[in-house]
């Protein structure tokens, strides 16, 4: 019998309805809910700093969901600063950040920010962050970046929505830099500002889209495996300045096709 976890009922005891009782919601969506209830509780206090989540097994038998719909669910409260993964122990709540002082929020950069003004800001500060990951990476650190690389290779071969885990990729080399602000700046602007939120028709349109993303993630791991500093920041470099183009020939065809209109 699988014991309870703190802050939370037992597994065997389930307090929670089923997910999957809630008609009219697609896989997509229950990830949402599931997002949406374990963020609730964690921001009005009933889950608190330091208490680890139940596991994915316990949350797909409480909820009757997918162990994909968890995942999407986890990552996104990992992208959202609200949880942390350690390797072979579980997922626990983060510790409350201070606000930012940034005048930015989440909900204001979906609908107003410039995204290629802020690619341009990543590729300066995500270009020292690759390469003080390959100096000072831990294994277990190297280890998360290599787990938030694999879920984005099986996301985008299942078909699945890949943002979370791109944006979870980003952060564990943000967090390997041993330098916090690197991390708070990219979880203050979100997975929101990953282009693929704004060229939603990119990988139908380019069947090699997201394969081609994970080959460029795939080259700044192994940068950051061999502890080499430089082609790390040649890596990460090559691969935001691709991921700018990408949007901007992606913004003059949806330009072109809105002025035939």
């Amino acid at each position: 019998m699988e014991s309870s976890t703190k802050g939370f009922p037992s597994v065997t005891q389930p307090s929670h309805l089923p997910l999957r009782g809630k008609s009219g919601h697609s896989g997509r969506n229950l990830a949402t809910l599931l997002f949406e209830e374990y963020s609730s509780k964690i921001r009005n206090g009933l889950l608190n700093e330091g208490d680890k989540l139940p596991t994915e097994s316990a949350l797909v038998r409480t909820y009757e969901v997918s162990r994909t719909v968890v995942r999407e669910a986890l990552s996104r409260l990992q992208a959202a600063g609200l949880a942390e993964t350690r390797h072979g122990i579980g997922t626990f709540v983060r510790a409350s950040q201070a606000a930012p002082t940034l005048s930015l929020n989440a909900e204001e950069l979906s609908a107003s920010v410039d995204v290629m003004a802020v690619l341009e800001l990543r590729i300066g500060l995500e270009t020292e962050s690759a390469g003080l990951a390959a100096l000072r990476r831990t294994p277990d650190q190297l280890e998360g970046i290599r787990a938030a690389l694999s879920a984005f290779e099986q996301a985008f071969q299942r078909g699945e929505d890949t943002v979370a885990h791109d944006f979870t990729f980003h952060i564990r080399i943000a967090e390997a830099t041993g330098n916090p602000y690197f991390a708070d700046i990219l979880r203050h602007f979100g997975a929101l500002l990953i282009p693929r939120k704004r060229i939603v028709s990119q990988p139908q349109r380019d069947p090699d889209y997201l394969p081609r993303v994970n080959r460029e993630h795939d080259e700044i791991l192994r940068a950051i495996e061999r502890q080499d500093a430089e082609s790390a920041r040649a890596a990460i470099r090559i691969h935001l300045t691709n991921s700018r183009e990408r949007l901007r020939l992606a913004q003059q065809i949806s330009g072109l096709a809105a002025s035939r209109t």
